[in-house]
């Protein structure tokens, strides 16, 4: 039986999530990647699952990540997952199959912890169109939208949108206005708490000159991007897609890249990036599903 998710973005905006006072130091929890039904596909041999047992494991990895945020003591403002939620592209063979099982793991977690959602290249396509993001809609809430959480500005982007807009460039123009909005809007009412960027694809993997590649935003949207988001003030963009840790600096703004809950590409292991933000921006710390804390000291380096 499918499941329906009452908190979720419409109207770009997060219902539930409007704490525009700064109410001192707290945590969020990132996920990324879970991606049911990549490690089917994936070739290397290495991380096939035994048996062939279609996305078994991954929903396993699925559970646990839920299971320690529900565990996870201060109690986190909200989880996020910068999308791939599935591993099947829109109009793909197994796609309803593979949200309804992602849609039951996640429907365990603790409902006073609001989950973040956000599209991925694989939930609205590598060149998305206005039907698959209306799929998206429909299935997840809205593909990017804005909310307050501790006194912290979080905005959350349809990164795809940058990569390749070429079937609805229109919706591109209008995520790009949006965003325009956002950030003066933020600039204009003065200091408060952290601005903070979440989305699927990296702006870069390691340095904000690197070379266009699949992993990451290319250098003209990425120049763009990051020029905007230092004059706003934003603090760190926390990403996914890479399958693998990364990340690095343009001046102030960190760009975060965490690994996957599901399946693994390089040496790391499946896990949650723990962000703890305060006054002065945020601090992190990425660990592996067996290794994630129950108590994390907000006044403590992790």
């Amino acid at each position: 039986m499918e499941v329906e998710f009452t908190r979720r973005a419409r109207e770009r905006r997060f219902l539930g999530l409007d704490e525009r006072e700064w109410q001192g130091s707290f945590l969020f929890v990132q996920g990324a990647d879970p991606q049911l039904g990549l490690m089917k596909e994936w070739e290397s041999g290495v991380l096939s699952v035994a048996g062939g047992d279609e996305w078994a494991e991954e929903l396993r990895l699925a559970r646990a990540a839920v299971a320690a945020v529900n565990r996870m003591q201060p109690r986190p403002r909200f989880l996020v997952l910068c999308g791939d939620l599935v591993h099947a592209m829109p109009g793909q063979a197994n796609r309803a199959a593979q949200e309804e099982d992602l849609r039951a793991a996640l429907c365990e977690l603790d409902p006073a912890i609001p989950l973040v959602l956000l599209p991925g290249n694989h939930d609205i396509g590598n060149a998305p169109t206005a039907a698959t993001l209306e799929a998206y809609r429909r299935s997840w809430g809205d593909d990017y939208f804005a909310f307050w959480a501790g006194g912290a500005r979080f905005l959350v982007l349809n990164s795809q949108l940058f990569v390749d807009a070429s079937l609805c460039p229109e919706l591109a123009e209008e995520q790009e206005r949006w965003l325009e909005e956002q950030l003066e809007s933020y600039k204009a009412e003065g200091p408060r708490g952290p601005l903070v960027i979440l989305q699927h694809t990296p702006l870069f993997l390691v340095a904000p000159d690197e070379d266009d590649d699949y992993f990451n935003v290319e250098r003209r949207a990425r120049r763009r991007l990051l020029d905007k988001f230092s004059a706003a003030g934003v603090c760190a963009v926390f990403t996914g897609h890479y399958h693998r840790n990364a990340g690095g600096r343009c001046g102030a703004v960190e760009v975060v890249v965490s690994s996957a809950i599901g399946c693994q590409i390089g040496s790391d292991v499946s896990g949650l990036r723990v962000v703890t933000v305060t006054e002065a921006g945020v601090r992190h710390r990425y660990y592996g599903m067996d290794q994630i804390p129950e108590r994390v000291e907000l006044d403590v380096e992790q």
